[in-house]
């Protein structure tokens, strides 16, 4: 069997609907973000995973709660799987962000691997902290299945990470509340199988 790697972005959030910036601010699910969450637990029902871990935010651990539930598989909460920290933009719309902040968004939004801000992390500081904590999972469950409920930015550096790819790659990359990513470790390889599927949302 080869050995697979979930990794999910959280459900909808409060701020997700206000367009706010969240980073490191502690935002619970929206009740939309719940039902989005239900739904992939109804996905996942039939995927062979041995383990989750999430974000010990409020947004992913709550979506890693009803996937767990489901599974009946008990949730590891860890801070390496916070979204990146984004300093003094934290709690400001996306709107406010642009008039106040506009050379460094402009740089966000092209060179998010070049980006600097005050009291927030580059792309390779959260590469570094999210990336040491998968190895350390799969180090000590050798031939199990993970599933890891993270934030967006977070999920992108760890594909990038895993896949030899360069932080460059970034900004090519779009993940939507409470997508499931795949990636498949082989013999002489990793592959990402999914990328960004919310197929689980369609209605019937």
């Amino acid at each position: 069997m080869k050995r697979k790697l979930y990794l999910v972005r959280h459900g909808e959030s409060e701020w997700n609907k206000l367009q706010r910036i969240q980073g490191h601010k502690n935002i619970p699910l929206s009740e939309m973000g719940r039902y989005q969450a239900s739904k992939l637990a109804e996905r996942l029902k039939s995927e062979e995973i041995d383990l989750i871990y999430s974000s010990d935010l409020k947004r992913a651990f709550e979506t890693a709660k009803i996937v767990g539930d489901e599974l009946g598989i008990e949730v590891t909460p860890l801070e390496a799987f916070r979204e990146i920290r984004m300093g003094v933009w934290e709690g400001l719309s996306i709107e406010e962000v642009i008039k106040n902040y506009p050379e460094e968004h402009l740089k966000w939004m092209n060179e998010p691997h070049n980006f600097h801000l005050e009291g927030a992390e580059t792309l390779l500081d959260l590469q570094k902290r999210s990336i040491k904590a998968v190895n350390k999972i799969f180090e000590a469950n050798p031939n199990k299945n993970i599933m890891i409920v993270s934030h967006s930015a977070t999920i992108k550096v760890i594909i990038l990470g895993i896949l030899n790819m360069d932080l460059s790659y970034y900004s090519k990359m779009s993940l939507n509340n409470v997508s499931l990513s795949i990636i498949e470790f082989r013999d002489y390889n990793n592959v990402l199988k999914l990328l960004n599927d919310t197929c689980h949302l369609r209605e019937d």
